[in-house]
């Protein structure tokens, strides 16, 4: 059993004002409540005291003064938070694949998708403390350019504090980042690394060998673990059925489903949701129709196996090393609730 508590408190996510499509708030997500999907970009800053955050079912203790990019479609839940712990909102489309230079921030990979150590925090709080301030001013064009430049620049200060792993140019990388650019599309339609090797123009084997070189998983395993990944969002965040969670994934049978999630996940679809009970009155938090399958362009990024829990951003296992919940045995978190189900 994961070692986080499992609620039942619905919650609701805080999304952006339509005028600026940039907002700030203490957290996306009430803590202590069940787990549910966001639809736009969230970047936590945790304040003087620690932060659990459970985000795509692996667990992070985040230290005072780590930042956290959680990404629209991401399943997330957290724990109580120390008193100044801030969130960034900003919904998805603001800025073109080539604004900001060496990052993309819809793309599925970037800065921070682990607990992100920074230098001078207080640097990084008192943007925060700007952005917010201003979010919360009258709105206009000019004070939407201004959150504009301010959300650029915090998230180039990501950027530089967490470069990215592969160096531009290195031709694995920019192989392995297209694929999962098509992948975050096709994944709902097809499974055969042979269509998305296709339609890159390279063959099964070139993407193969530039997953193993920047994941450790096959081309094949990258493609599986998207779509359990997925399940496992679906399941645990809204009331889709399993036979329509399926459906949404490609499965024309829920009993060739079922076995896919078995073997990805060591659990029934029945099981796995077990773990992830509705509201009191049987409310998600989210709509009928979540809004990574209303809008499949917000989906989330794919993250690997699940890892144990992280403190500021360094795993104690690495990706890939498992394909199941943290077993926890006993544990409980720090800032997380008594009750359980």
């Amino acid at each position: 059993m994961s070692a986080l508590i499992q609620h039942t408190e619905p919650a609701p996510t805080r999304l952006p004002p339509d005028w600026s499509g940039i907002g700030g708030c203490a957290l996306p997500v009430a803590p202590d409540a069940a787990t549910a999907l966001l639809d736009s970009h969230a970047l936590v800053l945790a304040g003087t005291g620690p932060l659990v955050a459970e985000v795509d079912f692996t667990e992070h203790l985040c230290g005072p003064g780590t930042a956290l990019w959680i990404r629209p479609g991401q399943a997330v839940r957290f724990g109580e938070p120390p008193g100044d712990t801030a969130t960034i909102i900003f919904r998805p489309g603001l800025f073109g694949p080539e604004e900001l230079p060496g990052l993309a921030p819809d793309d599925p990979a970037g800065p921070a998708t682990r607990p992100l150590s920074l230098p001078g925090p207080d640097v990084l709080r008192s943007a925060f403390a700007h952005l917010t301030a201003d979010a919360d001013g009258p709105p206009g064009t000019v004070a939407a350019a201004l959150l504009r430049h301010q959300l650029a620049a915090v998230l180039l200060r990501l950027r530089a504090a967490e470069p990215a792993v592969d160096p531009a140019g290195h031709v694995e990388g920019r192989t392995f980042e297209r694929f999962q650019r098509r992948l975050e599309e096709g994944y709902p339609h097809t499974r055969r690394v042979e269509d998305y090797a296709a339609e890159l123009g390279c063959s099964v084997r070139t993407l193969t060998r530039a997953s193993l070189a920047l994941t450790g998983r096959t081309a094949k395993q990258v493609v599986d673990d998207r779509v359990a990944l997925q399940a496992r969002r679906l399941l645990a965040a809204t009331p889709l059925s399993v036979a329509e969670v399926g459906r949404i994934l490609g499965f024309g049978e829920p009993t060739n489903f079922g076995r896919f999630f078995h073997r990805e996940t060591g659990l029934s679809p029945g099981q796995f949701r077990g773990r992830y009970p509705a509201g009191p009155d049987g409310a998600y938090p989210v709509s009928d129709v979540p809004s990574t399958e209303r809008h499949p362009a917000r989906r989330g990024p794919e993250h690997p196996a699940p890892a144990e829990q992280t403190l500021t951003g360094t795993p104690l296992t690495g990706p890939g090393d498992a394909k199941t919940e943290t077993p926890g045995a006993g544990r409980q978190p720090r800032g997380w609730g008594r009750r359980q189900v």
